[in-house]
């Protein structure tokens, strides 16, 4: 039952976010929600301008809905787990959408203004730390622990700072999912990999509910690449790359390793570092450069590589570090 359970999340959430194609593009095109294009990125990428964004609508959408569904059956025949992983869930799913929703406020306000820019940087630190706390609460109060599984070493009681931890590493990630969001396709198909292998993980711990939604994500990322592979028909914006942020930190949390999330997620996190290193380099070096142009996607742009290729190179080094992660997930706790 849990097998089909799993299948069925993907199944409804790849169509519900396909469907839902054929209405938004043309009502975005119509509304005039294009993206405006940075002009530091790539010469070439100005071609894209006035290509729909806000796309991450879609699967909030349709991996949501797929949730509901799939999780509620699962809960009404018998399949309740714990209340804590319950919560976990539940609450994991909505701070996701909370970070989408916060991604829409930066869209809407950078489209109606005509520039890249929305939200000031203050103001989405702000509002994504809100967010996170309500998380940790939520978590805190049905009956989590400050303890956190570190493979090899077991369960680390942190104490009070994990919940500082936690709330800079919850950030820190969400953002670097939003840098890793360049060229189509790339952030859809990095994180559709994230998803698979957590939703694994979730798997053979047990953790049925939040399999679920791991499926529900991978589902919906699958929908959304018919859309969103180059060429792009429309890009997910901040309305999206916060949300699989805000989800993929959902699941890190949910099987009680983090840590893991820096492996699985290793191209975010070289995806933000490269940005830190550029800036920080050009500063003390007074004009030079480390990449051609950071984040590394655009440095391998410029390198010749197409988009394509960035994308399956990128997915290919996610799914190697996940089967590590797989086997850290198992075999070293």
């Amino acid at each position: 039952m849990d097998i089909v359970l799993y299948c069925l999340a993907i199944v409804i959430a790849a169509v519900i976010t396909g469907l839902l194609g054929y209405f938004m593009v043309p009502f975005l095109h119509k509304i005039k929600f294009g993206q405006t294009i940075r002009e530091v990125g790539p010469s070439w990428h100005k071609n894209k301008q006035g290509t729909p964004t806000m796309g991450g609508i879609m699967f909030i959408i349709g991996s949501s809905v797929a949730a509901v569904i799939c999780i509620a059956f699962l809960w009404l025949n018998g399949g309740a787990e714990t209340q804590l992983m319950f919560v976990k869930v539940v609450a994991g799913a909505l701070m996701a959408v909370g970070f989408g929703i916060v991604g829409f406020l930066d869209d809407y306000i950078s489209i109606k203004k005509h520039r890249n820019l929305g939200l000031t940087e203050i103001q989405k630190l702000i509002l994504q730390f809100i967010i996170v706390g309500a998380y940790l609460l939520s978590v805190a109060l049905a009956g989590g622990t400050t303890e956190t599984v570190i493979p090899f070493l077991g369960s680390v009681d942190l104490g009070f700072f994990y919940y500082i931890l936690a709330a800079v590493f919850i950030v820190g990630m969400v953002n670097a999912v939003n840098f890793t969001d360049g060229i189509d396709g790339l952030n859809t198909s990095v994180t559709l990999v994230v998803a698979l292998v957590f939703s694994v993980i979730a798997m053979l711990l047990n953790r049925v509910g939040l399999s679920l939604y791991a499926a529900a994500i991978v589902g919906a990322m699958i929908g959304f690449l018919f859309w969103n592979a180059n060429p792009a028909k429309v890009f997910m914006g901040d309305t999206g790359s916060l949300f699989l942020g805000g989800a993929v930190c959902a699941l890190a949390f949910g099987v009680d390793m983090p840590i893991l999330l820096i492996l699985i997620g290793i191209i975010y996190i070289v995806e933000i570092l490269s940005v830190v290193l550029q800036v920080t380099y050009f500063k003390i070096s007074h004009g030079k450069r480390i990449f051609k142009m950071a984040p590394i996607h655009h440095h391998f742009e410029m390198c010749g590589w197409n988009e394509n290729k960035i994308c399956f190179v990128f997915s290919g080094v996610t799914l190697l570090a996940g089967i590590l992660g797989v086997l850290l997930a198992v075999f070293g706790c």
